[in-house]
């Protein structure tokens, strides 16, 4: 992937801040009166955004948006901006968001024009499809696997409505289970209460890598579904959106994102074809 970028003529480009005297609105007012910036992660959405063994905020999204901070700091002109991380869960992102409480979530959303009625997405920072982690041995290698099985899913998220379309595509009758988080989810497989577990292929291998006998799953090859992975902001506060989106094009345009994505996904594997993609068509000039 290096040579990759390298090969790209790539190099870093400082943050451009906004124009001297400009009124701040938004979120950017807000930080500004306030010196400090509320980041929203996920505490389970492992390896993006989770707590560490410190009791710290971990992961790819959040690495990126401690970038992200700094940006924001430099663009306000401000010195010793505070950044305070707030804990969210699949039901609560969403409204976080809507009313202020964090100023931007950093986890693992997907980015779709249902979600955009209600909150917008900054550019693309990942990109995944939902797939299953199964219990090994019992012959499932895909959704049309799954008839007379037991499927773990967290409903508030874009990967439930996706696996329900696709077992009735396949006309496979299966009992689907509705869980809180990635944690009971993977409980639910340890117990036998589960056969499998559905969520963003990624997020899978963070849930199987915390099993207590991680031989005894699998992932499965396929993908049923297509996650553009993005940052939720306030609606129409272009501002704001924009020094997050110059700061993400950045990071891709100087090969900064090679070593973040190396620290978090450097055991799995290089990055897909379509991920290698993304970040080409996302580092956008200046």
């Amino acid at each position: 992937m290096t040579r990759w970028l390298v090969a790209l003529g790539l190099a870093v480009v400082a943050a451009v801040v906004p124009a001297e005297g400009a009124a701040l609105e938004g979120t950017l007012k807000k930080i500004k009166e306030t010196g400090t910036i509320v980041i929203g992660y996920r505490d389970t959405a492992r390896p993006f955004s989770f707590r560490d063994e410190n009791g710290k905020p971990a992961g790819y999204s959040v690495d990126l948006c401690r970038r992200v901070a700094v940006a924001v700091e430099r663009a306000l002109g401000l010195s010793g901006l505070q950044t305070r991380f707030e804990p969210l869960t699949a039901e609560t992102r969403f409204e976080a968001v809507v009313k202020g409480k964090v100023d931007i979530e950093c986890g693992a959303t997907t980015n779709t024009l249902s979600r955009q009625e209600r909150v917008d997405f900054t550019n693309m920072t990942f990109v995944d499809g939902g797939s299953l982690l199964v219990v090994d041995g019992l012959g499932i290698r895909g959704v049309s696997d799954l008839g007379g099985k037991r499927v773990a899913v967290i409903p508030d998220t874009t990967t439930a409505p996706a696996l329900s379309a696709a077992l009735e595509r396949g006309f496979t009758k299966a009992t689907v289970i509705h869980v809180k988080n990635h944690d009971e989810g993977l409980a639910l497989l340890e117990r036998g209460a589960a056969d499998a577990y559905a969520s963003d292929r990624t997020l899978l291998i963070g849930v199987g890598r915390r099993a207590k006998q991680p031989e005894r799953y699998a992932l499965v090859d396929e993908l049923f579904s297509y996650e553009p992975h993005g940052f939720m902001v306030r609606r129409d506060d272009a501002a704001f959106r924009l020094v997050v989106n110059r700061t993400l094009s950045q990071i891709y345009r100087s090969g900064e994102i090679v070593d973040i994505y190396r620290k978090w996904f450097g055991d799995i594997g290089p990055p897909s074809p379509a991920l290698k993609v993304m970040y080409i068509l996302y580092s956008l000039p200046e």
